[in-house]
């Protein structure tokens, strides 16, 4: 008769917590070269009329990115059969992608709605897996304020589509603060780990 292992919860939230630290320093690689090619690109972002090419590439680009990499927080962790939210973001963010890819061939300010509302309701999504994670990994905190200040990123946004002045600039600095959430967060995993292992 073979005898099935069931893994410990000690060992199943060290896995989890070790897959979302290596998730959360990829997605600061990612936001990171995303701000630089925007950076570099600034003057794209703040056209009068529509998204130049270059900053519609980036925007697309931008929610098809958090689909993957919740695709990946999926395998680094092996939450896929129990994560519904998971689901709802991937929907929401290839909702977003389409959405888009209509909007940079819009208005400027069309396409900050578009961002706006996305980034508004991922954000909540991120806010409730963490308040949810907190219990079981711990060290949530970073990923709670993240998702907070998406929420009110993407009312932001919203709000300035309706200016005639409005343009995407904003963006960056909504990636780069995403990238420092992330970061904080990695730390904080490994912090906790390191303590668990004492």
């Amino acid at each position: 008769m073979t005898q099935t292992t069931v893994p410990s919860r000690t060992t199943t939230t060290t896995t989890t917590s070790s897959g979302l630290r290596s998730l959360h320093l990829i997605r600061v690689a990612f936001s990171l070269i995303w701000v630089a090619l925007v950076v570099t690109t600034s003057a794209s972002l703040v056209s009068t009329d529509r998204p130049t090419a270059v900053a519609a590439v980036l925007l697309v680009v931008y929610p098809l990115w958090d689909v993957i990499a919740t695709l990946l927080e999926r395998r680094m962790t092996g939450t896929a059969s129990e994560d519904r939210a998971g689901t709802a973001n991937m929907a929401l963010g290839l909702a977003a992608t389409a959405g888009m890819i209509i909007a940079v061939f819009s208005t400027i300010g069309t396409t900050l709605l578009v961002f706006g509302i996305w980034a508004l309701l991922s954000g909540a999504i991120q806010l409730i897996v963490a308040i949810r994670r907190r219990r079981t990994i711990g060290a949530q905190w970073p990923m709670v304020i993240s998702g907070g200040l998406s929420v009110l990123a993407g009312i932001s946004f919203a709000a300035m589509s309706t200016s005639a002045t409005s343009d995407l600039s904003s963006i960056a600095g909504y990636s780069a603060f995403g990238a420092f959430w992330f970061l904080v967060s990695a730390v904080a995993l490994t912090i906790r780990g390191r303590r668990e292992k004492q």
